[in-house]
């Protein structure tokens, strides 16, 4: 369902149209198809540990480019020189793929996020025994009914993972008539007060789907569930988050009714959170060119947000970096950081203060590293 390929009228409009066209991008393929051989490696994740650890999370697609359900584990990688260079991959959520009936036993879509208060670094993935995953999943709680929201966990900055932490029934809970719940993928947050937070969704039982947040406030020991951003009317999937400096969160959604543009909304919380998931949503809006994809979205520690998404409205283009520094008010005309085919995107700010944007592009996973002061200085796009 991805175009694999670039109409080279469009790539000159889009060169000549983002100021990113000449500046010059510090880029390195991670990982390519092929390699360890792992067909396809898809779904980036990056975090940064209080070490300063760089820590790359994404699917190996063992067989083929599909998605789940297919023989997918969660794989790792780490650097500890700002993406210098990488160690190997290890496999961190691997289910077993012979068990009979199971069609890979696959597992993916990877979100992580690290609790600096604690030292401890969370990846969240979707778990599907047998034809479980988005189309296959139904109102139940068990494997065998539907995808599951699992969790690892490493307390010694990424070197050695936890067995797998099922929390579906928690989440997804008998009271809730959803046919799926999950994370992500991408990364999630820990706030200024310490609380997690991974951006999620569930489907309805009529289908479609509807972007909402988790949240921990004792350190991943309990999540609860925030409300829908949009109930209703368009779908939304995929969503990110970040903080804003008066402590809303800001949430980017991708529009599964097509609308070329990206959804967003804030989240304003009630005075304790502790005590369920009290606050409100505003009204949605759209921003932003969006091909029906992924996206990332991350604040910088001097509060400047960064988003990163191929930039065109139908077709998987044009990866571009923007910032802002209104909260998402405006945004800046953005660096181009690949012209071509391009998909799913993490960011991250590294410990050296620059932006690192990991990205999907003609089968192989390229890091990108960028100064941040030339996105803080490049002008509003309005």
């Amino acid at each position: 369902m991805f175009r694999s390929s670039f109409v080279g009228c469009v790539t000159l409009l889009l060169w000549a149209t983002l100021s990113a066209a000449d500046t010059p991008l510090d880029k390195k393929v991670l990982k390519q198809q092929g390699d360890a051989g792992v067909h396809t490696y898809r779904i980036p994740g990056l975090a940064v540990t209080p070490a300063g650890t760089v820590l790359a999370v994404f699917d190996l697609r063992h067989q083929s480019p599909a998605d789940l359900p297919q023989d997918i584990d969660v794989g790792l990688i780490r650097s500890t020189d700002n993406g210098d260079t990488w160690s190997d991959v290890k496999p961190i959520l691997d289910f077993d793929k012979n068990e009979p009936g199971t069609m890979g036993n696959g597992v993916g879509d990877p979100a992580i996020l690290v609790d600096a208060q604690r030292q401890t670094i969370f990846v969240a993935a979707l778990w599907s025994k047998g034809n479980r995953a988005w189309k296959g999943s139904g109102l139940g709680l068990s494997p065998d009914e539907t995808g599951q929201l699992v969790l690892t966990k490493s307390t010694d900055d990424g070197q050695t993972w936890s067995a797998p932490i099922n929390i579906t029934d928690k989440m997804k809970g008998r009271s809730r008539d959803w046919r799926l719940f999950f994370c992500g993928p991408g990364n999630g947050i820990q706030l200024r007060d310490g609380t997690l937070v991974f951006a999620a969704q569930y489907r309805n039982p009529d289908g479609p789907p509807h972007s909402c947040f988790l949240y921990s406030t004792d350190h991943g020991e309990t999540w609860t569930v925030s409300p829908a951003a949009i109930p209703g009317s368009p779908p939304t999937s995929e969503a990110q988050i970040a903080e804003l400096a008066d402590g809303t969160l800001l949430l980017t959604m991708r529009d599964e009714s097509r609308s070329g543009k990206r959804l967003w909304a804030k989240w304003t919380w009630a005075s304790d959170r502790t005590q369920g998931p009290g606050g409100q949503w505003s009204k949605h809006w759209l921003d932003l060119p969006d091909p029906v994809c992924m996206a990332s979205l991350i604040s910088c520690r001097d509060g400047l947000l960064v988003y990163s998404n191929p930039a065109h409205e139908k077709d998987r283009v044009a990866l571009t970096v923007r910032a802002s520094r209104d909260g998402g008010q405006t945004w800046s005309e953005g660096k181009l950081i690949e012209p071509g085919h391009s998909m799913y995107s993490s960011l991250v700010q590294l410990s050296d203060g620059r932006v690192a944007v990991l990205y999907e592009s003609n089968g192989t996973l390229t890091l990108a590293r960028i100064a941040v002061e030339t996105l803080a200085s490049d002008r509003n796009t309005r």
